[in-house]
């Protein structure tokens, strides 16, 4: 029996899960839950980074508490958001979080330098004003970028805090739209035409490859040392890692965004894709995650944050069940990425004061017409029919959502893996460990959490 650690950070809490294989099946404990989000500081939004840094170590040291000494440690979170560092390894704060505002010039800047459709060719990334080819241009003429001599997206800076070791790792990289799609290395030529120092990043390391020990101080505090490995660093790379999906389904990651999308052994960079607003992004063994991220369980959340959480998520679906509401509205609208109130940016795109319940239900029938949308997208691209969804992730087990996206799609829905990015971060750790391929760590995943159809 051995034991390995997962560190699972999203937007809004983090979770270190402690997974025990066998040889032939996984089984999952939480030992480390705390929170996560972004504050306003001088008018930008931001990460607190030392409340982060502490998270990450003290789970860590949960296990030595437990008598559990992990044989390794691996960390994934969202994309985009970085750190950059100075000449002495130390972090140039504040942490911006990819909500802030500050890229929406930049975002025209570059477009005068490299057209979309050009840009679209190289990297194959969706055209988000938040990519962090937007934020780094965002920061040309400001005094961090000026005084960096390294960035590390946020899992690298938090691999390094743990062990002392720069290194990039590809899936997470892929989510900065700066490398070039048919090669998984980053774009030279595109950091010259925008003015991006080079010097920035680093050689590119792929999942399931070892990172270092834990540096002798952290190793000591928290009782036991352990190797630090890679795992698809990006949380949709490891969730999608999970899934043991065939040839005519797609995965829907679903929490705080909704990641919809296939597996492909190329990326796709056709003009109907770019203008699809459909992604590349990296996976384990450079298979290409083609996927589109639709807003997602952030629109509960907000809504539910917005009312002082006076209602559990299960009371918010009885109130969206009750009501026979029908208008949608689109997930795509930027008024949902950080309004001061969601139940009013609702309202604007339904273009009425509609009761709570009935928003509530708009959220609901606008996420399943999404996926209905992507999903069609998708099969007019492919040429192929899709005829199942295996849904994963917290939002899997929203018993209302997965009634309406089998209904308003017509396809199998399928569900079973609740902590899809847990496990895609494990099996890395164990494909490193074991030296197993991916087609070999997802049976041991299907082995240990049977894929379920929902009726």
């Amino acid at each position: 029996m051995n034991e390995y650690l997962a560190i699972d950070i999203g937007a809004s809490s983090g979770r270190h899960i402690l997974g025990r294989f066998d040889g032939s099946r996984i089984t999952l404990e939480e030992i480390h839950r705390f929170d996560n989000g972004m504050t306003e500081e001088n008018g930008r939004l931001v990460w607190d980074l030392a409340h982060l840094t502490e998270e990450v170590i003290r789970g860590i040291e949960k296990c030595g508490e437990l008598g559990v000494k992990p044989v390794s440690v691996a960390i994934d979170t969202w994309g985009v958001d970085y750190l950059l560092l100075d000449c002495e390894g130390k972090p140039l704060l504040p942490a911006v979080a990819y909500r802030d505002g500050r890229t929406v010039p930049a975002v025209a800047a570059v477009a005068e330098v490299i057209p979309d459709a050009s840009l679209y060719a190289r990297t194959g990334i969706q055209k988000q004003s938040f990519n962090t080819i937007y934020q780094l241009v965002a920061e040309k003429g400001g005094d961090k970028l000026s005084k960096a001599t390294r960035m590390l997206l946020m899992p690298d800076y938090l691999g390094y805090v743990l062990t002392g070791v720069m290194e990039d790792e590809y899936t997470i990289a892929s989510t900065t739209g700066l490398l070039r799609a048919e090669t998984g290395v980053w774009d030279d030529a595109l950091f010259e035409k925008l003015g991006l120092p080079r010097r920035l990043v680093g050689t590119l390391h792929m999942p399931g490859t070892p990172l270092g020990p834990l540096k002798p101080e952290i190793a000591a505090r928290v009782g036991f040392d352990a190797m630090v490995v890679h795992a698809a660093e990006h949380d949709t790379g490891s969730a999608v890692a999970a899934c043991p999906i065939d040839a005519d389904s797609v995965y829907l990651s679903s929490g705080t965004w909704s990641l919809i999308g296939c597996e492909n052994p190329a990326p796709v960079l056709t003009d109907e894709a770019r203008e699809a607003n459909f992604t590349n992004e990296g996976g384990v063994e450079k298979r290409y995650r083609f996927l589109k991220n639709l807003m997602g369980m952030w629109l509960f959340q907000s809504i539910r944050r917005e009312l002082d959480k006076k209602y559990t998520y299960d009371e918010m679906m009885e109130m969206a069940m009750a009501s026979s509401y029908e208008k949608t509205f689109s997930v795509l609208d930027d008024s949902l990425n950080t309004p001061k109130s969601m139940i009013g940016a609702i309202r604007a795109l339904l273009g009425e004061d509609a009761p709570l319940g009935d928003v509530i239900k708009s959220a609901y029938l606008s996420l399943a017409h999404a996926y209905d949308d992507a999903i069609r997208e998708i099969e007019s691209m492919s040429g192929k029919p899709i005829r199942s969804i295996m849904i994963v992730g917290g939002g899997s087990k929203d018993r209302y959502l997965n009634r309406l996206t089998a209904e308003i799609t017509g396809k199998r829905v399928l569900t079973g893996l609740t902590e899809a990015t847990a496990l895609g971060n494990l099996i890395s750790q164990i494909m490193c460990d074991r030296g197993l391929d991916l087609t070999e760590a997802r049976k041991i995943v299907k082995n240990s959490f049977p894929i379920k159809e929902f009726v």
